[in-house]
């Protein structure tokens, strides 16, 4: 049988300021820029190469789809596919690694600046006229804060957490670090400490762990009852990550001082979700992934899976 490729969910990694030639110089090429759930099976059924990103494709799915010989995952994250039903089947399931990290370091400080600075509040206070009406020459409505000298939390060591150690480190923050082996020392001039002397002196704590079962819900009432009540909980990584509800708590009565996210366990989030009203919360909408050049990184490297993939000599494969 001749392969040929389907991508169910193009739009997010380009919406139309990139290409897919990479990918259409292996094979034909089907793209959809969005697949309902009822659309999946007919929709890849046509094809022998499938791509997703947060198109699911369960132990179902994939047992509807015969001809099925590799999913290639646009994202690093890959629960969204039934690694173990893909590999029953003899089934190749690669991601892509690593493509993300300048930008995603690069988000965690937008989310702490304007914590700390309020830098777009502000700019939009002066549109409105705030300054011009104002008796002096300077006006801020929320406390300004540095981060020279504080203390940079971070929670998980890999590619990521180690970029965002870099930035903390030339805001003169002390950096500490904890990993998933719990291992203590130096790592130049990061501290690798323990999850609750992390806790315990970050003056801002980022998530940057994976989602497992141990980490689902790290953040809840009891930890953030660790926390100094002056601390800043950036999230970058997985939103179920955090007990929304205890996060929403924890804010409304100022057990920690404020929260900058760009995920969030349910995306597009319910008009319910507790966060979207919590005090000194900055949701931003899964973007910290998508500047145009990490967006072409992940083609690039989702094209190279494939064409490894049909080499014989498959990459990344998580299954």
């Amino acid at each position: 049988m001749t392969d040929s490729i389907a991508i169910l969910d193009a739009f997010t990694a380009n919406p139309g300021d990139l290409d897919w030639t990479a990918l259409a110089s292996l094979a034909p090429l089907q793209i959809h820029e969005r697949t309902p759930p009822a659309e999946i099976v007919g929709r890849a059924a046509r094809a022998t190469l499938v791509l997703t990103n947060k198109t699911p494709l369960t132990a179902d799915t994939i047992a509807a789809l015969p001809d099925l010989r590799y999913i290639g995952v646009l994202a690093t994250g890959y629960n969204i596919v039934d690694v173990a039903a893909a590999r029953a089947r003899g089934i190749v399931v690669s991601n892509v690694p690593a493509y993300g990290t300048p930008s995603v370091a690069q988000a965690v400080f937008a989310l702490l600046l304007e914590l700390t600075h309020r830098t777009g509040h502000h700019a939009e206070a002066v549109r409105a006229g705030r300054w011009s009406a104002c008796p002096d020459f300077s006006f801020w409505d929320f406390p300004l804060g540095e981060l020279a000298g504080r203390t940079f939390g971070i929670v998980g060591y890999g590619q990521i957490g180690r970029a965002v150690a870099r930035i903390a480190a030339a805001f003169d923050m002390k950096v500490l670090a904890t990993k998933s082996d719990d291992r203590t020392g130096h790592d130049g001039e990061v501290e690798l400490v323990t999850m609750e002397t992390l806790f315990r002196e970050a003056d801002v704590i980022s998530l940057h762990c994976p989602l497992t079962p141990k980490t689902q819900g790290l953040i809840n009432a009891e930890r953030l009852a660790q926390m100094k009540p002056g601390a800043l909980l950036i999230n970058t990584g997985r939103g179920p990550l955090i007990v929304e509800s205890d996060l929403a708590a924890a804010l409304n009565v100022g057990r920690i001082a404020g929260a900058g996210l760009d995920v969030l366990s349910t995306e597009p989030p319910p008009a319910g979700n507790p966060l979207l009203t919590a005090k000194n919360c900055l949701i931003t909408p899964h973007l910290a992934w998508a500047t145009r050049e990490a967006r072409a990184r992940l083609i690039e490297m989702a094209a190279e899976n494939v064409r490894a993939f049909l080499a014989g000599t498959p990459r990344n494969v998580v299954n």
